[in-house]
């Protein structure tokens, strides 16, 4: 397998710490609004990549971590601004991209840890930041020390006087200088806060990263995500962070970056009215056609949001379910494994155009297919490459019913989310979400072959 390493700004062979568990780190979104377009895309493209790993090295054996940061000043203001309170605002956003990402067919990962959950944590890296010479309180406030860490701004490759330039750095007459970030902040009695050796305060926005990774995969683990607009500054000050509170350790060892999300050619910005939420899009559009768009970029290069290719990503799914629909009733070859053609692209750098070319292979052979065995052969493996991009996961009839942007793709999505809940030994979540559907008249019956559904 290879990946493009932002740390090292080159294509390696990934190499894991350890095969039998291989740790990935995604940062999560912060809860104080919808998922926007930009959240959907990251979150897709590290779910088809959760997909490969475990394909590759086995679905007990992969560590999958996407935090949720629910203490923020961006929740703060929005907390000023609507008057609901600080709770009520992160638990309505947290559900909202839950069930979003449901939509999308995006798996849980193995843990989502919110930040509140890990103060002492956080805590405790402050404290070895100071105990080792990297950190300095000032004014109720704790900084991180850039200019004792020699080689700050390794990962992104600039300048102190680049990273000045091209960071929103708070200007403060407490910093010794103007790069230093905040470790812990004081907290107003109205503000959200926690008991420190400093006084009533919160955490930076960059330490809630570097306390969830080490907690859960450890200090040294093999991959961490995100957005290209996360290099700087928030993976570089969390690798200052977890580097010098544990030198003897190495963080992540491999650095990848989903390219900017634009619209119609420009950045997508509220100021420039092109700014979308993946409800307002599904409201008209299905699903999975938004899905399938983002895939047909490579995620390491800038990603163009059209409607018009919306609209084809819509016409390909026809297309594709159209071919599963004629062979509805032929049986799948369970000795039949993905294409290796389709393996083989997205273990080379997530190479999703190239194997979504191979899909179109493959719905074409199956087209194409006279025999029941070669109709049983190129079903499967469409459908099990498909799976790997986690794509038509819908029976071929929902999706032509016209509910494909609707009420049966949700309840599809919903199904789901629950049986990777059920194997994840999540069973509040499982009973949840069949106890919210048969509250709106769906039940749901599991059998031999799965869970199918009903009205009544």
């Amino acid at each position: 397998m290879f990946l493009f390493n932002t740390l090292r700004r080159r294509k390696e062979e990934f190499v894991p710490i350890d095969a039998n568990n291989v740790r990935l780190y995604v940062c999560g979104p912060t809860v104080y609004d919808r998922a926007h377009l930009g959240n959907a895309k990251t979150s897709v493209v590290f779910d088809v990549f959760y997909r490969v790993l475990m394909n590759k090295y086995g679905k007990d054996k992969v560590t999958y971590v996407s935090n949720i940061t629910d203490v923020d000043d961006k929740i703060l203001n929005k907390h000023k601004e609507t008057g609901k309170s600080i709770r009520e605002i992160t638990e309505q956003t947290y559900q909202w991209y839950i069930d979003d990402m449901a939509k999308l067919n995006v798996l849980s990962p193995n843990h989502r840890p919110r930040a509140t959950e890990y103060i002492n944590e956080m805590i405790e890296i402050v404290k070895l930041l100071l105990q080792n010479g990297h950190a300095y309180e000032a004014q109720g406030h704790v900084l991180f020390d850039v200019d004792s860490m020699k080689n700050y701004g390794f990962l992104s490759g600039r300048s102190m006087k680049e990273m000045l330039a091209g960071a929103r750095i708070e200007v403060a007459d407490y910093k010794k200088n103007p790069a230093d970030f905040i470790l812990w902040k004081p907290s107003d009695a109205d503000q959200p806060g926690w008991d420190s050796p400093w006084g009533y305060g919160r955490p930076g926005w960059h330490l809630e990263c570097s306390a969830m990774s080490s907690k859960l995969l450890g200090n040294s683990f093999d991959i961490h995500g995100g957005g290209s607009d996360l290099i700087f500054p928030h993976h570089e000050n969390e690798c200052a962070q977890s580097l010098c509170a544990f030198p003897n350790d190495s963080f992540a060892k491999y650095w990848m970056h989903g390219g900017m999300l634009m619209v119609d050619g420009v950045k997508m910005s509220k100021s420039l009215g092109n700014f979308y939420t993946v409800d307002q899009i599904l409201e008209k559009h299905p699903a999975e056609a938004l899905r399938l768009l983002f895939l047909t970029t490579h995620y390491h290069q800038p990603f163009n949001f059209t409607f018009d290719g919306l609209d084809l990503a819509k016409q390909n799914l026809d297309k594709f379910y159209n071919a599963l629909l004629q062979v509805k009733d032929v049986a799948l070859d369970e000795n039949v494994k993905a294409d290796s053609r389709i393996v083989e692209a997205l273990e080379d750098d997530l190479n999703t155009p190239l194997a979504l070319s191979y899909i179109h292979d493959l719905v074409n052979q199956l087209n194409k297919a006279e025999t029941l065995e070669e109709k049983s052969k190129y079903k499967t493996l469409l459908l099990k490459s498909a799976d790997l991009l986690g794509i038509l996961w819908l029976d071929p009839e929902v999706w032509f019913k016209g509910e494909a942007s609707g009420e049966a793709q949700e309840i599809e999505a919903l199904i789901e989310q629950r049986a990777t809940a059920k194997k994840n030994k999540d069973y509040a979540l499982a009973d949840k979400i069949r106890n919210d559907l048969k509250e709106r008249g769906i039940v749901l019956e599991d059998g031999v072959n799965g869970t199918t559904w009903k009205k009544i």
